[in-house]
Parts: structure tokens; C-alpha cells; sequence
């Protein structure tokens, strides 16, 4: 290497590297087969140290109830005690406020308002979950799959190409494919 070489890469590729390091070092506790699949030849420094630091902030980020990522904590009143107009309201409020914290319901459009209230009431709010704080980081909740069973996503949201592939693996008889009778337009992530 001669002394022109030096120059010869940007300030900004060392900053790179050295920043990978340093990732690299913090993730050592971590450290599995996921750290192994990034191949430094394939990708750009930048991009294997965003994949890093999305790594340790997933890490290092704390297991709350989701209703406990709210200062002070979100609470809800109680599905009885709202008529369809209060609830409908009030549902809306909360999906714009798990959407501020980067929460996404997804496949909701199966569920009547107070449906969707009820699952996020009950089962979205108290849900122990990581909190990366990060703005590229969504957490997206699939709101099909509340009660465990594929029906509902099959019959309203999988693609004829997923319905086949399912089909062929499972020999399951499948259900017809339907329009979801409630579609609304909730917050997505944006792309």
C-alpha cells in the first residue's frame, strides 16, 4: 500500500467501519446465528450497521404491556359502558394512538368496531411486548389471528396463491373466499 492509498478512502467509509466494530463488540453477549447471516462482502458497511443497531435495540428494548408505552398509561374505558357511537370514537382515538407509537393493526376489516375495540382492550394493550424505540421500527398486530385459527384469514385476506399453497399443504378443505364486510382505512407504516 502506498501513501496515496490512504487517501484513497472517504472519511465517512472509516467512520463506517469503525462504527461496525463497535456494534459488532456490543452484540458479542448476543451474539448467534443472525450476526452470521450478514455477509460484509455482499451489503454496504451502512447498511450491515443499520441491521446491527436494529439488533441491539431490539436487545436492549424492554418487555411492556403495550398499554405501559404510554405516559401515564393507556387506559380504556370499558367496551359495556360505551354505546356504538362512544365506542366507535373511542376506537378510533386509540388506533391513532398505537399508530403514534408505531403499532399497526393489520386484517381488521373482519371485525365490527366493537370487535376490533374488544381485541385491542383485551388483548393488544395488556400484550408483553418489546418497545424499540425507533422510527424505521412498526410493530404490526395481525388482528386475523386473534382466536388461533387460520379460517378467518383465509377466507378474507390470503391471495388465491396463498390459498393454494395452504391448500396443498395442509389438505384442509378451504373456505370461500370473501370480501371482509367491515373495510376501514387505518394508519399504515409508511413505505
Amino acid at each position: 500500500m502506498t501513501m496515496t492509498d490512504f487517501g484513497a478512502t472517504p472519511s465517512h467509509d472509516l467512520d463506517a467501519l469503525l462504527r461496525n466494530a463497535e456494534l459488532r463488540n456490543a452484540l458479542e453477549p448476543y451474539f448467534d446465528d443472525a450476526i452470521t447471516r450478514i455477509d460484509s462482502g455482499e451489503v454496504p458497511t451502512e447498511v450491515e450497521n443499520e441491521y446491527l443497531e436494529s439488533m441491539l435495540a431490539w436487545e436492549h428494548a424492554p418487555v411492556l404491556p403495550i398499554a405501559q408505552w404510554f405516559d401515564p398509561p393507556l387506559a380504556l374505558p370499558s367496551p359495556e359502558t360505551l354505546n356504538d357511537e362512544q365506542l366507535h370514537d373511542a376506537l378510533w382515538d386509540v388506533v391513532q394512538k398505537l399508530y403514534d407509537k408505531r403499532i399497526v393493526l393489520d386484517f381488521t376489516d373482519h371485525l365490527t368496531d366493537r370487535q376490533l375495540y374488544c381485541l385491542v382492550y383485551r388483548d393488544i394493550l395488556p400484550s408483553p411486548e418489546k418497545k424499540i424505540d425507533s422510527a424505521q421500527s412498526y410493530l404490526h398486530w395481525d388482528c386475523s389471528d386473534a382466536s388461533g385459527d387460520p379460517e378467518v384469514w383465509l377466507r378474507y385476506y390470503a391471495n388465491q396463491e396463498d390459498r393454494e399453497h395452504w391448500s396443498l399443504e395442509f389438505e384442509e378443505e378451504m373456505p370461500p373466499s370473501e370480501e371482509p364486510p367491515f373495510p376501514r382505512r387505518l394508519p399504515r407504516e409508511p413505505q
